[in-house]
This record gives C-alpha cells, structure tokens and sequence, in this order.
C-alpha cells in the first residue's frame, strides 16, 4: 500500500482526533489557564490546594488506589487459573468477563444501587433469614464495590493476555532447577507478567480517580470526589474556567500513568488484546 492511500485511509481517524480529542484538550488548556476576562491565570490550578478540593482529590486517590489494589489482587489469581486451564482468548469463559462490559456503565452502577439501598434486594434476603442488615449504601465502601465491579475486566483482561504468551517451557525449566511454586510465581511469572500488571493499574486506576457516577449513585452525593467537584462547576456552578483548571491537575496523574506504560510495556502487549 502505497503512502497516498495510507494518508486517504489515515484521514477519518485524524479528523476524529483533532475533533473529538485535540481541540478539547486545547479548549481545557485554554479555559484552565485563563479568568472571565481571558487573562492568563493559574489561579484555577492552584485552587485544589484549597481545603475542600485537596480533601475531594485525598479521598479520590484513596478510593483508586484501594479499588486498584482489590482488583489486582483479585485479577491475577483469576488471570493465573485461565492461562492453567489453557483458556484461549476466543473461549465462552473469556466472553463471560468481557460480556458485562457490554453493558451500559450507568446500568450496571444502577444495579448495585438496587441490591444495596436500606430495602433493597440483599437486604431484604438478609431480612428473610433473620440476619441483619448491611448499611454499606452511601459509605466509601460502596463506592469502592462500585470501581471494582465496574473495573475489574480491565484489570484481569491485559494480565491474562501477558501470562498465556509465556512459553510453558520457561515455567517447566524452572521447576525442573528445583524451583518452588512461590519462586516461580515471584521470580517468573511475576516479572514477565509486568507490562500487563501496570497496563491493568492504569486502565483501572485512571477511570477509578475521574469517576462521578459511582460516587453519585452509591455515595448518594454525600462524598464528594475531585470528579464530582469538576462536574458540578461545568454543571452547577457554570464555572467553565474552575473546572478545566481542576481537570488539568487530573491530567498530570494521567500523563504519569501514560509515562508508567510506556515505560514498562514498551511493545503494548498489555493493551493489546
């Protein structure tokens, strides 16, 4: 294929681009670093050092990194029995994680809503068998059940990708050269698996860290993240300039986190899937 036609098929991509991703970001930029009149300002930044944006970004990157941590240990032991069994990525098994994902993200958070209010569906089965009931509704828990059960294919799905194209004759190798279970976990799989471990971290801890309708629905607008404070002064308060200064702050975590991939999955075989 020749690079006049590869420039023609490139074309609808790069139009998308700059229109869906280029000049918002630009617009961010500008809105960020100006006041009402359009004078440059960082005023709009360094308000997240005020005490109730600096307490709404502490709690948002404790929620992230403890929904982070909860899915990565969950998705590496279930990522480990899928590559054991030989699951390959076509597999029934495999389309039962992604399928959930197919769901519209709002459903999903809505479904939670249901089963943990005050009379709600696991409350009322706790009722009927005389057990007490679970006020996790409205607490930081909820909103934690919340990031996890709507992030965990994210975590599981780059990491099984990693683990099933190490060559089982490096595993085999190992224990044959008297090495335990443990040490093949810590010294083999562990590190080879690495690209798809930080890729899982960064496509859960970056949706985790800018989300507000978890926090919404199951927080019930009672604990405020530093993505439900954006969304309010873009919303609510139509404080356009506020907003964008606040998203940029939020930005740099996400540029720390492209640095992080690139660094570890430089062949993007944690994202590739």
């Amino acid at each position: 294929m020749n690079k006049r036609a590869s420039r023609f098929l490139a074309g609808p991509y790069i139009i998308w681009m700059i229109g869906f991703t280029v000049i918002p970001l630009i617009m961010i930029i500008l809105y960020g670093l100006t006041d009402g009149n359009g004078s440059f300002t960082l005023a709009n930044v360094a308000a997240i050092a005020t005490p109730e944006h600096r307490k709404a970004l502490l709690l948002s990157l404790g929620l992230s990194l403890a929904s982070t941590l909860i899915c990565l240990i969950m998705a590496y032991p279930l990522a480990l029995i899928l590559r054991k069994r030989n699951v390959g990525q076509g597999s029934f098994i495999v389309f039962i994680f992604i399928l959930p994902m197919w769901m519209n993200f709002l459903l999903r958070t809505m479904a939670w809503q249901t089963l943990l209010e005050k009379n709600g569906v696991i409350n009322g089965i706790l009722s009927a068998l005389h057990l007490p009931n679970l006020t996790i509704i409205n607490t930081p828990w909820a909103i934690i059940l919340g990031m996890v059960y709507n992030f965990l294919p994210f975590m599981v799905l780059p990491i099984y990708n990693v683990l099933i194209k190490i060559d089982d004759d490096v595993i085999n190798a190992a224990q044959d050269l008297g090495a335990s279970t443990a040490q093949t976990l810590t010294k083999i799989l562990i590190p080879l698996s690495l690209p798809g471990i930080i890729s899982g971290i960064n496509m859960v801890f970056v949706p985790a860290l800018t989300t507000f309708v978890i926090s919404n629905l199951l927080g019930g607008s009672k604990i405020l993240l530093i993505g439900n404070v954006i969304e309010q002064e873009f919303t609510k308060g139509s404080n356009w300039h506020l907003g964008s200064g606040l998203s940029l702050v939020l930005m740099v975590f996400i540029l720390v986190s492209m640095a992080l991939m690139a660094k570890y999955d430089k062949e993007g075989e944690g994202t590739a899937f």
